[in-house]
């Protein structure tokens, strides 16, 4: 799978991915601001951001200028925001590459900020922080990351809390783009079917008068631990919802591939260790699984489970059981020759549409300024040998890097204090 890459003369990154026999096209821009880029009193502004932008543009003032014209190409759009970089994409017919280029350069790069939409968009963020509290296995992503990091950047909630997103005035937005959303910091990745030839110079030509402002940064993350913690959230509910996380390593580290095999191994297929345990054999949960989650200074290793309330002790004992069984034997050379084809195998299957080529070579640029293609990935999750395996879980399967959010129907958290030891 090829990709060409260019840095333009007012510093943007452009990646073009072509495939001449797809029917579609994807346009992605990646900024390098999220919620690790705020500060405590903005906390959630990447976010709102993000929505502010699909709410009118100079030329588009109204939001449904905006989404009338995409729905009326067909195209797939939406926005996202991580801790480490915002998203913004529309994918489309080839033929309408054209014009979902102009939209999407336009909504990124020319924002009202109508003090009136902000009001009410708060609104609607409000009532997304609110769904994601009904949804405990998505909450209790916030609290592993509270937990792990505490009051500081990398430890808060992406859509911040509520009150501090009711209180965001226009002149918060204009400032924070103003740092973030230059050219240095941002790539635009194009996938797909069209004219390679034209295409660096058509994303020039839309991108030109973008701001060529220094690029602010972000306060590194302290990343320090002494004993297992836990962090329990009382919730009235049918199931219990917990997650266990081990500091890792951060993006650029190349033990990450061994944790990729690593987290297959414990919950990444329905094959895997804790998933032939914890639901064939105990049938005490519909989904456990695990994935290695790694940023530019920090990383994480976590493995969530839904469990019967009932239940929740013996589930944790038992995962806690599979993971010192990996800690201290390894796996066999077929399981890990198994685990690594299936992560291979996945990777491909993965990569099959424009918009997941796309964020594959974008996201690599924007957290490592490094770009590998699918087969130098898969290259190296074939490496990975049973011993880097077995050593790697030494370092981070153990006490002084174990820690526990979980949200149910509990008042104390002493009886899962009790249990939490490798």
């Amino acid at each position: 799978m090829q990709y060409i890459k260019k840095i333009l003369s007012n510093g943007l990154r452009v990646i073009a991915v072509p495939e001449a026999d797809s029917l579609a096209a994807t346009i992605l821009v990646l900024v390098e601001a999220g919620s690790k880029y705020e500060s405590k009193d903005v906390n959630g502004l990447s976010h709102f951001l993000e929505h502010m932008c699909f709410k009118g543009t100079k030329s588009r003032p109204r939001a449904i200028d905006i989404t009338s014209e995409l729905d009326s190409l067909g195209a797939q759009y939406n926005a996202f925001t991580g801790h480490e970089y915002t998203g913004y994409y529309a994918k489309v017919q080839a033929r309408y590459f054209d014009k979902a280029l102009d939209i999407v350069s336009d909504l990124y790069l020319n924002p009202v900020f109508d003090e009136k939409e902000i009001e009410k968009e708060k609104g609607v963020v409000v009532e997304e922080i609110n769904m994601y509290e009904d949804l405990p296995q998505r909450k209790v992503e916030d609290l592993i990351i509270e937990l792990l990091y505490g009051d500081q950047p990398a430890g808060w909630p992406i859509t911040g809390p509520i009150g501090t997103v009711q209180s965001l005035k226009k002149e918060n937005f204009t400032d924070y783009r103003g740092k973030h959303y230059v050219a240095s910091a941002t790539t635009v990745i194009i996938a797909g079917k069209f004219d390679q030839k034209t295409i660096f110079k058509k994303v020039g030509e839309k991108f030109k008068d973008m701001s060529k402002s220094k690029k602010h940064g972000k306060i590194r993350t302290i990343d320090k631990q002494i004993r297992p913690k836990v962090l329990l959230r009382h919730k009235a509910s049918d199931q219990t919802h917990l997650v266990l996380g081990f500091r890792t390593y951060n993006a650029y580290d190349k033990r990450n591939y061994a944790l990729e095999v690593l987290a297959g191994a414990l919950g990444g297929s329905m094959s895997s260790r804790l998933f032939q345990r914890v639901r064939e054999d105990m049938g005490a949960a519909y989904y456990v699984r695990s994935a290695n989650d790694s940023f530019t200074d920090h990383g994480y290793l976590e493995i969530g489970a839904g469990v019967d309330n009932k239940r929740a002790v013996e589930v944790i004992v038992a995962i806690l059981d599979e993971i010192k069984k990996i800690r201290d034997k390894g796996l066999s050379s077929d399981e890990l020759q198994m685990v690594k084809d299936s992560i291979s195998g996945n990777t491909i299957l993965g990569l099959e549409t424009s918009d997941a080529k796309a964020l594959f070579y974008g996201g690599q640029d924007v957290l490592k300024k490094k770009i590998i293609d699918p087969e130098e990935y898969i290259k190296n999750v074939q490496k990975v040998t049973g011993k880097e395996l077995l050593r790697v879980a030494k370092e981070i399967f153990k006490n002084s890097n174990l820690n526990l959010a979980i949200i149910g129907p509990f008042e104390q958290s002493e009886v899962f204090a009790r249990i939490l030891s490798l």
